[in-house]
């Protein structure tokens, strides 16, 4: 399908993060543009600005009887009226990734994929591509905090893409460049066993154009299955890397270092966003301007402003007397990475964590994974199972957590009850994590702590 000639598109569940990016590409292609969710939202609100209808009503009347092309996230309840009646009048519907598929299949595509850091890593591209002048077409799955959103446009016909594991929609896409960031076990309730999850990544990477690259990070697991035509490995500071860090320092809140590539290298690199595997997943991003032929002097002169990613290590308060960081974390890696990054930069400092499970499988499947990375922090505050698209399942709750834990210091609260500890409690370095609507006691607990 020629997306660049639609001219009316409908999105059910637009205020995705992943969906809002693909209804801001149509919108700024000329298209009319119209959707469906369930609930009102900071990012749908957005939208409307924009220009773009939303309406939160599962309601046949509603919706755009001349769309030309319907857009749904798996995310989505397959009995959802709306959704059913396009179905029933046979207009063309199809997933989010199937559009991502025609867009990355027409365009020179750079996909980031991997359990974690794919959203940083994308969005970070995305930003140095922009400021260095390169451009591109960003589909992030994060709001990046140097533009505020998670798509823009150029005229350079090159995509940066996030590429999603969730329901296998990565395994569309059709990259030149892809980046595999980790093969961790995840989303377990889809492909069932972690075998069978790692196949999926494999799969990822012999889906590379012709004569393309593929940018893994060293030491993954079944690294030597991966394919692709050009193959190369990055890492934090490994030197048996094919680009790597090293100099490393810590100056100010920002990190300094040294990149090296295998015939190129570049010095006094200024990142300045919190957490070491930020400094990892700059490498990454490094190494793609070098694949694409930036020069290197714009990327070092790039690099320093680059803000980070909304709820990716974000700091909400930041002061002599507190240090409030919100993260999107829901996987026991990436909870470790983010306990120990806020540990090593503000030493000295008890470390709470109010942490929200993501998902009554996630937790069943790695129970055991989320005590060990909070048994990390000083203290730990768990709220009740987020559970998204899923029904309850027996035997699973925040208390499987407690109960493999080796910290005492561990409460299950309710949202009712953390705001008001976070009235009464000396906080000096404070974490809220998890990828379920815990961000939405961030602003209330941005006040109360700001009138403390």
């Amino acid at each position: 399908m020629n997306v660049g000639e639609l001219k009316r598109v409908y999105f059910i569940g637009i205020g995705g993060i992943g969906m809002s990016a693909l209804a801001r590409f149509f919108k700024q292609r000329g298209a009319t543009v119209k959707g469906y969710d369930r609930t009102e939202t900071d990012l749908t609100k957005q939208l409307v600005a924009e220009g773009i209808e939303v309406h939160y009503t599962d309601d046949t009347g509603l919706l755009d009887n001349g769309a030309e092309l319907v857009v749904y996230t798996p995310a989505i309840p397959a009995t959802l009226t709306e959704l059913n009646w396009y179905r029933d009048n046979n207009y063309p519907v199809y997933k989010r990734s199937d559009v991502l598929q025609w867009i990355t299949g027409a365009m020179h595509a750079i996909t980031v994929a991997g359990t974690h850091g794919k959203t940083t890593i994308s969005t970070m591209t995305a930003y140095l591509l922009r400021e260095t002048g390169y451009g591109c077409n960003a589909f992030l799955g994060g709001v990046s905090v140097n533009y505020d959103c998670n798509y823009w446009s150029s005229d350079n016909d090159t995509a940066v893409v996030e590429a999603d594991e969730y329901d296998r929609s990565f395994l569309k896409l059709s990259p030149d460049i892809a980046v595999l960031t980790a093969m961790d076990a995840d989303h377990l309730d889809i492909y069932g066993t972690v075998a069978e999850m790692e196949q999926a990544f494999i799969q990822y990477t012999a889906n590379i154009k012709p004569g393309g690259t593929l940018l893994a990070k060293h030491g993954l697991k079944r690294g030597g299955d991966l394919e692709g035509d050009n193959k190369l490995t990055y890492s934090l500071q490994n030197d048996s890397a094919d680009v790597f860090a090293y100099n490393i320092t810590q100056q100010d809140g920002e990190y300094i270092f040294d990149v090296k590539g295998k015939d190129w290298a570049m010095h006094e690199m200024h990142l300045a966003i919190g957490g070491m595997h930020n400094v990892e997943n700059a490498v990454a991003a490094i190494a793609v301007t070098q694949l694409l032929g930036i020069s290197p002097g714009k990327v070092k002169h790039a690099l320093p402003g680059f803000k980070g990613v909304k709820r990716r290590f974000e700091y909400v308060i930041k002061n002599d007397e507190l240090v409030y960081i919100d993260d999107y974390a829901h996987h026991p890696e990436e909870l470790a990475a983010l306990i120990t990054s806020a540990k090593q930069l503000f030493k000295g400092r008890k470390c709470v964590v109010a942490f929200q499970p993501h998902l009554f499988t996630r937790t069943r499947d790695l129970a055991e994974g989320f005590a060990h990375s909070l048994d990390m922090a000083d203290e730990v505050i768990l709220l009740d199972i987020y559970p998204a698209r899923e029904l309850p399942v027996e035997g699973v709750s925040a208390q499987m957590i407690k109960d493999k834990m080796t910290n005492e210091s561990c409460t299950i609260l309710s949202k009712e009850g953390l705001l008001k500890y976070v009235q009464v409690a000396p906080l000096s370095l404070f974490i809220t994590a998890g990828a379920g609507d815990i961000d939405q006691l961030v602003e209330p607990i941005k006040k109360i702590l700001a009138n403390k």
